[in-house]
Parts: C-alpha cells; structure tokens; sequence
C-alpha cells in the first residue's frame, strides 16, 4: 500500500493532535489533583466544624464583642441625666418609707420615744430637699474617669474569668490544620488564606477549561481529517486506528478525572449582640468530589456485599467492557481478514455492544447531578435567615467537573466509530 506526500502529513498531523490530547489529559489529571487537594485544604480549613460548631469559636467572637462594649463604655450626657432622674426617684422613694416606717403607730415605750427623738430632730421636708444635690455627688462620681476604668476592670475580669470557664475539644485539632494549611501556603491569616485559595482557584479553574478544549479540539480535528479524507479507502484502516486511539485516551482520562464535585457551605453568618456582631464567613458544611474510578473504589472499599457488587458491575461495565471493545475494533479492522472474522472478536465489536453501560452511566451523573443540586439547593434555602439580628447565607457549589465533560465526548465519539465501523468494514463478506 502506498502513500502520497499528502497522506504522510495527514498521518504525521494526527500524531500530533494525538500527542495533544495525550498532553492535555496528563496536565488535566494534574491540575484536577491539585484542585482536589487545595479544595480539601480550605473545607478542613474552613470546616462548620471548626467554626460556627466550635464551642472556642463563639466564645472569642462574643468576647471580643464584649470586651469592645467594655473599653467603649462611657456614661454619655443624656445617660447622666437619666441616671440623675433615677437615682432621685429611688432616693425620694426610701426617704418617705422610712419616715412612713417610723411614723407608724407604736406599742412598746422605746418605739414611741424613737418616734418622738425622730420627729423632734429630723425635719422629712429638708431630707427630700437634699436629695437632688446628693444625687448630683453620686452621679457624678459614678461618671468620672476614675470609676469608669474602675467598673471596665471589674467587667473585663468577670468575662475573662468566664472565658476560661467555656472550652471544647476541637481546639488542639483547630490549631493544628490551621498551622499547617497556613504554612503550606505561606500566609500569616485567615483573609491572606482565603484570598491565596480563590487565586489558585480562579487559575485551576482556567488551565482546565483550556486542556479540556484542547482535548476535545483535538478530537474534533482528527474527525475533520477523517472527514476530508473519507473518499480515500486506503486511508480509512490507519485512520480508524487513530480514532479508536483517541477514544481510549478519552475514556481513561474521563474514567480518572473528577466527575461531580458537591460543595455546600454558609457563606456568612451575622449575628447582632450588643451593638456588636458575631461574624463566620464560608462556613464548609460539606465538600466532596468525585471520579468514576473514584466511586468504583469508594464501593468496593465498603463492607457491604451490595456496595461491592454495584462496584464491579461499574468497573466492568463502564470502564473494562468499553476499553475492551476499542480493542477488539482494533483488532478486527487490523487482522487479515481469517482472524478478523473470529467469532470473539466479531462478537466484543458487535454484538457487545447493548452491555455497554457507559451512556447510561453519562446519563446517570447527570440525574445524581440535578438531583443533589435540587436537594442541597431546597435544603440550604431553608437556612437563609433575614432579620434585624441575624442574617443568614448559603451557597450551593454543586457542579459537573471536566471529568464528565471528557467522558461523554467519548461517549459520543465511541457510538460515531461505531457506526463508521459497519459502513468501513474491511470483512464485509463474513
């Protein structure tokens, strides 16, 4: 069999978007890996365990909003006014009970002389005329300097006091995932931490979208190739093993790249106390991503027999039957036409083809997807608070990864091969 200058490049062109897909498909088990692992580090990090449940976390934000009402206490103006008022009325109240006490009929001699010295010598009049100027001293003292630092210390000592009195056992463990994320990625706090994730976030989310339009760039080119040169029937043989070579990269990069990714956190919690507010922010309720191969070893690893049975049935029927058949179609359009018209071969090209599972699997993910979307979306919904003293966010990141995205375009192009199979089959006659 010859070939022409022109098919030589064509070939040597398919290598090359082949060597493209193969390249775009490491880089995104790559990048999928370490967004797997940076995502991890921020729900640990940022785990509703670690804060909004944490018993240390509430205790420090409501001392600290204490401890801010504390040094910003000062008895205003119109406080020492109020205060004036009150402390009269309550002086003016004790002076009349008491004189109503003394004034009362008395049984014994020593209660009647009492009564007498008391009348004799106390004017009740002039009592209650003393009352406004006494209560100005008192309010006064009340509002200096000195016993406004004196009353912040006695405060801050009882909430110190009580501080110590309020602990939960999360804290070591706090400690430690915090020290560690944050040396890992060289930050010092909490806002440098979350601003460092988003950055690398934003950038893994932008190199797998390039390599996942690489990939399949790659695919729709060599389907053009193939195209264009459908009327050359010496070509179709080499073509075809180009193609199924394509497919089986996109099952295995498919199969090993995260498929669903299940992210449900409260993006802010805002509690009014004191004048003050509780704060947490991005609150990770759950977090969660996932591959095909993943959940076949998620299965398997269970000690239920059903789990382990729905595993292998996913792993033959959606990972090994399908990679088998790309190699039995190999097989046959490569075999002299003896061997290709085994019937093992022709019936893994053929006739096995109604076992293969991995459309339903695509049409699976997409179900489970819009499932627990619709599920987590109505279950955080019911968390959102709105009023005067708290104000509850949710948010629902929930989303189809490049896993799937790579995995159904093999599902595609695995059924066109199929069907561009029977039209080009070089043993038509068996």
């Amino acid at each position: 069999m010859k070939y022409t200058i022109l098919n030589i490049i064509v070939l040597i062109g398919l290598s090359l978007l082949l060597g493209g897909a193969v390249y775009s498909g490491y880089r995104l088990a790559g990048v999928s890996a370490e967004r797997e692992q940076v995502k991890e580090d921020y729900s640990l990090s940022n785990s509703v365990s670690f804060g909004l449940f944490s018993i240390d976390q509430w205790r420090d934000r409501i001392t600290d909003v204490l401890s801010s009402q504390i040094q910003d206490f000062h008895i205003t103006k119109a406080q020492q006014k109020d205060l004036l008022v009150m402390v009269e009325k309550q002086m003016h109240e004790l002076i009349s009970k008491t004189v109503a006490e003394i004034n009362q009929p008395q049984k014994g001699l020593g209660g009647k002389l009492k009564k007498l010295a008391f009348n004799t010598l106390v004017d009740s009049a002039e009592l209650q005329a003393q009352v406004k100027p006494f209560a100005k001293t008192v309010v006064a003292k009340i509002s200096s300097p000195e016993s406004e630092k004196r009353l912040k210390n006695i405060a801050g000592s009882k909430v110190n006091q009580l501080t110590k009195q309020i602990y939960d056992s999360v804290s070591v463990a706090n400690y430690t995932v915090t020290k560690y994320v944050y040396k890992k990625y060289k930050v010092s706090n909490p806002v440098a931490f979350n601003q460092r994730i988003d950055q690398r976030l934003s950038a893994l989310k932008i190199q797998l979208i390039q390599y996942v339009c690489i990939m399949l760039g790659c695919v729709l080119l060599a389907l053009l190739l193939w195209f264009s040169l459908r009327k050359q029937v010496h070509m179709q043989t080499p073509l075809f093993v180009f193609a199924l070579i394509f497919a089986m990269v996109m099952l295995i990069t498919g199969s090993l790249l995260p498929v669903i990714e299940v992210d449900a956190r409260i993006q802010s919690l805002d509690l009014g106390l004191l004048n003050g507010k509780v704060e947490f922010k991005n609150q990770v309720l759950f977090y969660q991503s996932k591959s095909i191969l993943g959940v076949v070893e998620t299965l398997i690893a269970q000690s239920k027999p059903d789990a382990i049975v729905v595993g292998i049935l996913i792993l033959l029927f959606i990972l090994i039957l399908p990679l088998l058949r790309l190699i039995a179609k190999g097989i046959y359009v490569l075999s002299p036409q003896k061997f290709g018209g085994n019937g093992i071969v022709r019936y893994l090209t053929f006739e096995l083809g109604k076992w293969d599972m991995s459309d339903v699997m695509i049409v699976g993910m997409l179900m489970t997807y819009i499932g627990l979307n619709g599920i987590l979306k109505s279950q955080l919904s019911n968390l959102n608070i709105h009023s005067e003293s708290l104000n509850v966010i949710t948010s629902n990141g929930t989303s189809l990864q490049p896993g799937y995205f790579i995995f159904a375009g093999y599902v595609f192009f695995a059924a066109l091969l199929s069907y561009i199979l029977k039209r080009v089959s070089p043993h038509d006659g068996l």
